[in-house]
């Protein structure tokens, strides 16, 4: 997600939070009084959707705490767990009910009563997770063309705004299925389609967390940052006089916007312990000036023959 996005990743969760909650009460009010199998688990979606935000906000709040002797590196993981908790627990639970409530609806069709209430209620939660939508698709997207949308969240390291987006459109597919199926099922008098709505609503919630649980487990185990920061490290270390070579770097997020970064460098062979301590203090100064996201910074001195020797071992072929 962008810096210049007008809402934050928390602000945008408290957004889809009240939307969820105000969807969530009139779809379960219309449930009950028209006997809707659809919109029974349209309910239970969106309260599937306020476990998702209580628990994205739990684990942004974990993650701002300060390190400690127990978790020297800090616990910005927190919430790379929890989202992917989300995508395991929260969806997983919400496709099964819809699942269930589905298939046994289908085995004892019951025909939808008051349906005009279903379409009011289907009407205004389409207004309600459509503006949601709307708010999280312009601050996630910033300036990435719409046909880059799924790169953007594959390449992004701040669950929380792919979650909520991936969630609200997740809920405008569940509205549509579930208006073409309660009108055919009026139309057609088969009550059965109602059933079969919900089944599909809960394939949509499974084909979610599975995408949410792909992109979240490779975070949690721990992505690299964007390739032009790690240049521009390379960069400005190679700028500071005393410092022959920047060998290479490696860089992951703890957290959407802390960083841990490992460099190797060469330093110039005349220089004594103490002014190499000096440069190393120099960097360390201009790369967390530059770049605030980068908490944590170890420098090892080494030259470039120990460096690809390092790289072949870990990966099995030398640095190009």
């Amino acid at each position: 997600m962008h810096q210049s996005a007008p809402y934050s990743s928390k602000a945008i969760i408290y957004i889809a939070l009240g939307a969820n909650l105000l969807v969530a009460a009139t779809k379960f009010g219309a449930a009950a009084w028209t006997g809707s199998s659809a919109m029974f688990s349209e309910g239970i979606h969106s309260l599937a959707d306020m476990g998702n935000e209580f628990l994205l906000l739990y684990g942004m709040h974990q993650s701002a705490a300060r390190p400690d002797q127990d978790h020297p590196l800090g616990y910005g993981r927190e919430v790379y767990f929890w989202s992917f908790a989300v995508a395991l627990l929260v969806f997983a639970l919400g496709a099964g009910i819809a699942l269930y409530e589905g298939i046994s609806h289908v085995s004892n069709p019951t025909p939808i009563e008051n349906v005009s209430a279903n379409y009011i209620v289907l009407g205004i939660s389409a207004l309600i997770d459509g503006s949601s939508w709307w708010i999280t698709l312009k601050t996630f997207k910033g300036t990435t063309p719409y046909q880059n949308i799924f790169s953007e969240i594959h390449r992004s390291k701040d669950p929380p705004s792919f979650i909520i987006l991936l969630e609200d459109s997740a809920a405008l597919i569940g509205l549509l299925i579930a208006f073409i199926a309660i009108y055919l099922s009026v139309e057609l008098d088969l009550p059965v389609l109602d059933g079969v709505a919900s089944i599909l609503l809960g394939l949509v919630l499974a084909a979610t967390a599975l995408l949410l649980a792909r992109e979240t487990k490779s975070l949690l185990i721990g992505e690299r940052a964007d390739q032009k920061i790690i240049d521009a490290i390379l960069h400005a270390a190679g700028t500071i006089d005393g410092i022959s070579h920047a060998n290479g770097a490696l860089a992951i997020h703890l957290a959407p916007n802390q960083i841990l970064v490992a460099l190797s460098m060469e330093f110039a062979d005349n220089l004594h312990t103490s002014e190499i301590e000096t440069r190393v203090t120099e960097l360390e100064r201009l790369v967390k000036l530059t770049f605030p996201s980068v908490v944590i910074l170890f420098i090892k001195p080494q030259s470039q023959a120990a460096y690809r020797e390092t790289i072949a071992r870990r990966y099995g072929k030398a640095d190009e």
